[in-house]
């Protein structure tokens, strides 16, 4: 080897001795320095509220490596109760544990020569987070004395910029403990949780760019499951997993439900009243240009497009039981939409493949019944209690497809006037070809009364309503209907008097077809006054049953001439049955007489 080279791997070695000792040095010297940096950091940025201690720091230098061992944030309950007493106590108190912080590739003097903190990356190894939550009617104040500072007013009398490239956290663990005026608490919690920020960048231009969410470009959270009990025991909500996306500002709920905990019986026998028992369950629920910063802030929900896919609704009542009457004028979706408090604003919601399924289990005949409409898909578009947006569009709409009892496509369209005082709407649609038969499923087991034949060509309705009247027009074209009255298991009658019932309902009540046999075509005129104890949703059914029955030859005018036909008919039996009392009476006086 030259002796050049001697001397040039020589001056190498020297340097790597030099600067390996300057590192020694300074992780020895500076340790306490970074120590009370961090110290001044956190008291001053939370104004002395936390107190930051930790088992170990190991600091190189040389590397811009630091790594923090069970590492505790821990609020001063002394300070926060000062706080309290001066009104100026946050409503959110957090307690944080994390197993391991490692801090990578920082520039600790150009922090201490510029101020400005440069870190690569921070990793985060099973934190544990407890938030408590304690309501204060002081910070609902719109105008406070003191503004709440920013996150870089807190940190800029240390620092004057901190840029992140990276934070990662995993097997994060959340728990949420809610506080009221008797502090007594509700909890939950979330387990295995894993979050990733991307370029967060602290400084006095930062808070003002629009394109990050709470100074980062991209936050990504995953959560695999959540399950929780509604305190009165009733429901229970979970779902399997969530994801976000600030930067493609998107939202993914996988495997959602919300249904009862009890079953049908214990639910109604707990309850002790004829309530709707509701249960729900999407495969997805995905919502796209979703504002986090409002959700987060201001619990505002506005997004462009939200989709559910694959699940049902399933609402179910029980007529054993007492219904309180309440009035439900004023109660229709629209108009609880329009009531909600934080703003809701949705360009489309897109549903596609949701089965929505009414059952009843029947107060006079014990049976359960149901109608469904299967693969209901389509699209609900302007969903918005916005009263800005809704100047210059005041209409939300619903256009929906679905398979009435698996067979009939169904085509209905609502729009719903959500200025409107008096909750106007309108309902429009179409019922393709189906067998009348198929609601047996509802009419057999609720009304005792079944189908035994009838062919539904189509079905055309065109319907306006307020809270107080519905009108329009019913068109039903059937043909071949026959219906059969069932026995009540109450009162067991004989099955040729049922029969010879069937028949006179079949010959003179009912047409069996329309066109009916005399050619002439029935339209339905629809004139519904809304009973005020019915929702929404029955007076909808009991507009188009009004169709229906005028269709079918049951107009009230006939209605009224059959029951007077009725009345007639009991009063005959009743003279009948007073004429055949007085014979008797006769008779037996008659030969009375002659014994004696």
């Amino acid at each position: 080897m030259k002796p050049i080279w001697k001397w040039v791997i020589g001056i190498l070695v020297l340097i790597v001795v030099a600067l390996a000792g300057v590192s020694w040095y300074l992780s020895r010297n500076w340790k306490p320095i970074v120590e009370e940096q961090l110290q001044e950091l956190v008291k001053s940025s939370t104004d002395s509220l936390y107190r930051l201690t930790y088992e170990d720091l190991d600091m190189t230098v040389a590397l811009g490596n630091v790594t923090l061992k069970n590492v505790l944030l821990k609020p001063d309950t002394q300070v926060y109760a000062r706080m309290e007493a001066a009104e100026l106590a946050p409503d959110n108190l957090y307690d944080i544990e994390i197993k391991e912080l490692k801090v990578k590739r920082f520039g600790i003097l150009n922090m201490l020569r510029n101020r400005e903190l440069h870190i690569k990356s921070i990793d985060l190894t099973e934190p544990r987070i407890h938030l408590t939550n304690k309501y204060h009617a002081y910070n609902d104040t719109i105008a406070t004395e003191k503004p709440k500072k920013s996150l870089y007013e807190s940190i800029k009398g240390v620092l004057n910029a901190v840029n992140i490239g990276r934070i990662d956290i995993e097997r994060a663990a959340f728990r949420l403990t809610k506080l009221n005026e008797d502090s007594v608490s509700t909890n939950f919690g979330l387990d295995s949780l894993q979050i990733r920020a991307e370029d967060i960048l602290i400084d006095e231009h930062a808070q003002a760019d629009t394109s990050r969410l709470y100074y980062t470009k991209l936050i990504e959270a995953f959560i695999p499951g959540f399950e929780y009990t509604f305190s009165d025991g009733f429901y229970k909500a979970r779902f399997e997993a969530l994801q976000i996306n600030t930067q493609a500002q998107t939202l993914l709920l996988t495997q959602v439900d919300f249904r009862p905990a009890l079953d049908k019986a214990a639910f109604y026998k707990k309850h002790g009243k004829n309530v709707t028992r509701a249960d729900l369950h999407f495969d997805t629920l995905y919502m796209e240009k979703l504002d986090f910063k409002k959700l987060i802030e201001e619990q505002q929900t506005i997004a462009q497009r939200v989709s559910v896919k694959n699940g049902h609704a399933t609402l179910y009542g029980d007529k054993r039981y007492p219904k309180q009457p309440v009035n439900q004028i004023g109660q229709a979706p629209h108009q609880k939409l329009m009531r909600v408090k934080k703003r809701i604003s949705v360009d489309t919601v897109f549903v596609k493949n949701i089965d929505v399924v009414y059952g009843e289990m029947s107060g006079k005949y014990h049976r359960e019944g149901e109608i469904s409409f299967n693969g209901a898909t389509g699209t609900i578009t302007n969903v918005t209690n916005d009263t800005v947006i809704l100047s210059q569009d005041k209409y939300m709409r619903a256009d929906l497809r679905a398979k009435v009892m698996g067979r009939g496509n169904l085509h209905a369209k609502f729009t719903f006037d959500m200025l409107s005082k008096t909750g106007e709407h309108t309902y429009n649609g179409t019922l393709g070809a189906m067998s009348a038969t198929a609601f047996n499923r509802i009419l057999d087991p609720l009304l005792n009364v079944g189908i035994r034949s009838g062919n539904i060509r189509g079905i055309r309705f065109n319907i306006s309503g307020t809270d107080y009247r519905s009108r329009g027009d019913f068109h039903f074209d059937y043909d071949n209907l026959k219906i059969d009255l069932k026995a009540d298991p109450g009162k067991p009658q004989k099955k040729r008097s049922l029969k010879i019932a069937s028949f006179l309902v079949n010959q003179l009540i009912i047409n069996d077809s329309n066109p009916d046999a005399n050619e002439k075509y029935h339209v339905g005129s629809v004139n519904h006054r809304r009973v005020p104890e019915h929702t929404f949703f029955k007076n909808l059914w009991e507009s188009l049953l009004d169709g229906i029955k005028q269709t079918a030859g049951i107009s009230k005018e006939r209605e009224q001439k059959w029951k007077e036909r009725a009345e007639v008919a009991k009063e005959a039996v009743e003279r009948t049955k007073e004429t055949t009392q007085q014979t008797k009476g006769f008779f037996r006086g008659l030969f009375k007489k002659k014994e004696e």
